[in-house]
């Protein structure tokens, strides 16, 4: 969090140059009219498309030995939802295991809808409309 704090400030900046507004505008409509994701939710976006393109096989083999299918017990219908399996249950000290064990949980977090798109277009289309409701416009309406 304290790297990225930063980094959103020059992106806040950035976008109040384009609109030539004052410091202490509110950046959030303007983020919203450039189409612009939050630094975490593009942290988020480029993580998860990494993981689709794993889910894929379209990844480079040692991403894809990190997202593993989720394959339950027994048959549930939890098996067709696209889900990744959790990484096993030990402490990871180094940053190197963070995408790991981050990327499974925003993976499973994601709807189904977005997780079972059928190219990675549509699968970064619906990405990013899902992250930009999440992130910048919480009071959308979610489509059915």
């Amino acid at each position: 969090a304290s790297a990225i704090r930063p980094l959103q400030l020059i992106q806040n900046a950035a976008a109040r140059l384009v609109f030539n507004l004052p410091r202490q505008s509110h950046v959030t409509p303007l983020l919203t009219t450039l189409h612009w994701l939050p630094v975490i939710a593009r942290i988020k976006f480029k993580t998860l498309v990494l993981a689709y393109q794993a889910v894929k096989g379209s990844a480079p083999a040692h991403l894809q030995k990190i997202f593993k299918p989720y394959m339950p017990s027994r048959s549930f219908r939890s098996a067709t939802s696209g889900s990744l399996a959790p990484p096993p249950l030990r402490t990871c000290a180094s940053r190197t295991c963070l995408l790991s064990v981050l990327a499974p949980r925003w993976w499973n977090d994601l709807p189904v809808e977005v997780r079972t798109a059928e190219t990675l277009t549509h699968f970064k289309r619906r990405l990013k409309t899902h992250l930009f409701r999440l992130h910048l416009s919480p009071s959308l309406p979610t489509p059915l």
